[in-house]
């Protein structure tokens, strides 16, 4: 008798145990919160880090069950680093689990068009597990280079602007690799053949188009895309401004209003001084402003000049320009009169 109470109470004691471990395993152990929260696990973080990182994240809601689970299992040496996202209501078990197997969450990461190499550095970098001067040293890599077929005065103008998914580890090797084999996805068949039409290889195309990117308003850059490549077609330089704000931003780390002066720097990328086109791209441009250079509008104009309204007066001949660029001048002048003059009220008062 005394045995079967016995053999009952350790059974009891077994079940009371169990129940107590899947209870601890399977409770929601999460406050209560609307969505997802993150948290970001480094490398080499030890298993008291990594419960700091949760609870200082808002996820984990009590830290003895979850260490107790976790040791108790040997899970605690298994936690992968990485960036993870959980709901509310998600278990001790749970965590585990997703920590463990290493079951990440992508972080995205938007390129924007008509940037410098250190933008683009810095918003990837920001985004990910990097810092900028990995991601400038991975541009400059001519293996890199070579590896995507250009060289790295060329390689930066392919980081194609879009939305990319990203695990928060990957390295900029990796990031570039990735985007580049979306730039060439995007340089179908059609739009190289495009630019073999217009005697243009890739690279400048690219290049090219990078300054359109800084030159125009979305609608216009066909138009102005064609004037270039009219002026290159007749030995003409570019002379686009772009390219010289280009050269003042590698001076003076900066864009700034351009001086007569200016147009006369000797920098490879100015081509007010240099015929045909820069080195290499001044920007990463945007699918519309490459398309804008594929399939740029067939005219004859050579010159164009701001009209003040945001948008370009377009000439056939010089003599036309110096009548619209007299223009534009006339009405900057008298907007700036206007500026420095009271206004009826002002002076009355």
């Amino acid at each position: 008798m005394n045995m079967k109470r016995w053999i009952a109470g350790v059974v009891l004691i077994f079940l009371l145990f169990a129940g107590g471990l899947v209870g601890i395993a399977l409770a929601p152990n999460t406050p209560a919160f609307e969505g997802t929260r993150g948290v970001k696990i480094p490398r080499a973080a030890t298993f008291p880090q990594v419960v700091d990182s949760l609870q200082s994240a808002g996820i984990l809601r009590y830290r003895k069950p979850f260490v107790w689970l976790a040791r108790l299992t040997g899970w605690h040496r298994q936690i992968k680093a990485g960036y993870y996202t959980f709901e509310a209501g998600a278990s001790n078990y749970h965590l585990l689990s997703v920590l463990r197997r290493g079951l990440q969450t992508p972080v995205r990461v938007t390129i924007p068009p008509g940037s410098r190499p250190e933008v683009i550095a810095a918003v990837v970098c920001k985004a990910l597990a990097c810092v900028p001067d990995s991601m400038l040293v991975a541009l400059r890599d001519s293996s890199l280079a070579a590896e995507l077929g250009t060289d790295t005065s060329h390689l930066f103008g392919r980081l194609l602007p879009d939305t990319y998914f990203f695990y928060w580890l990957t390295d900029p090797r990796t990031v570039i690799r990735r985007v580049h084999q979306h730039f060439l996805e995007f340089f179908t068949p059609e739009r190289r053949a495009r630019a073999d039409s217009l005697g243009l290889t890739i690279d400048e195309v690219i290049t090219l188009a990078s300054i359109v990117e800084w030159e125009a308003r979305p609608d216009e850059r066909p138009r102005i895309a064609g004037v270039y490549l009219n002026r290159l077609r007749r030995g003409m330089p570019l002379q686009a401004d772009p390219t010289v704000q280009y050269a003042i931003l590698q001076r003076e780390g900066q864009k700034r209003r351009l001086l007569f002066a200016d147009y006369r720097i000797a920098h490879p990328y100015n081509t007010y001084r240099f015929r045909g086109l820069p080195p290499g791209p001044i920007t990463n441009p945007s699918p519309n402003a490459i398309d804008a250079v594929l399939y740029a509008e067939a005219h004859d104009y050579l010159y164009f000049v701001a009209d003040g309204e945001g948008g370009h007066i377009f000439s056939r001949t010089f003599r036309e320009h110096v009548r619209a660029a007299n223009r534009y001048r006339r009405l900057m002048q008298q907007r700036r009169r206007e500026a420095r003059t009271p206004t009826g009220d002002e002076a009355d008062g």
